[in-house]
């Protein structure tokens, strides 16, 4: 039988709000090349940090299921490559909270340019996260 989960609004933001407690203050956001792991619980293995940066205070804000992030967040690149995927980690930056991928259009993460060069400032200046029926 197929899956036709479908959750209220309410259910998403309160899911949302989960996500946000779960992160905490000062989570971390890191951008990689190479391949995405096939889940957010699948270690990181060859792939290259190209840029790290704090997400400062709270993680965000929700309504309806819509997470947004309204605080512009930069760190400086410490490598080189093509950016084809984010991961998102508690403070410490060991316990992941969710990753997705990078593009310039139709993906998670969306930037002006997937490539990023060492020493390179890496800015995103806002963003949204949204929790669908499913």
């Amino acid at each position: 039988m197929a899956s036709n989960l479908n959750y209220s609004n309410g259910t998403r933001n309160a899911q949302q709000q989960g996500l946000i407690t779960y992160a905490g203050a000062d989570a971390i956001m890191f951008i990689y090349a190479g391949p995405q792991p096939a889940t957010a619980n699948t270690a990181i293995t060859t792939q290259t940090v190209l840029c790290q940066m704090t997400i400062g205070g709270a993680f965000g804000t929700d309504s309806n299921g819509t997470l947004t992030i309204t605080t512009p967040i930069s760190g400086t690149a410490t490598a080189s490559g093509t950016a084809n995927f984010f991961r998102i980690t508690k403070s410490n930056g060991a316990t992941v909270v969710m990753d997705g991928s990078i593009g310039t259009t139709d993906a998670d993460l969306i930037l002006d340019t997937v490539t990023i060069n060492n020493t390179q400032t890496v800015t995103i200046s806002s963003g949204t996260i949204i929790r669908n029926n499913i």
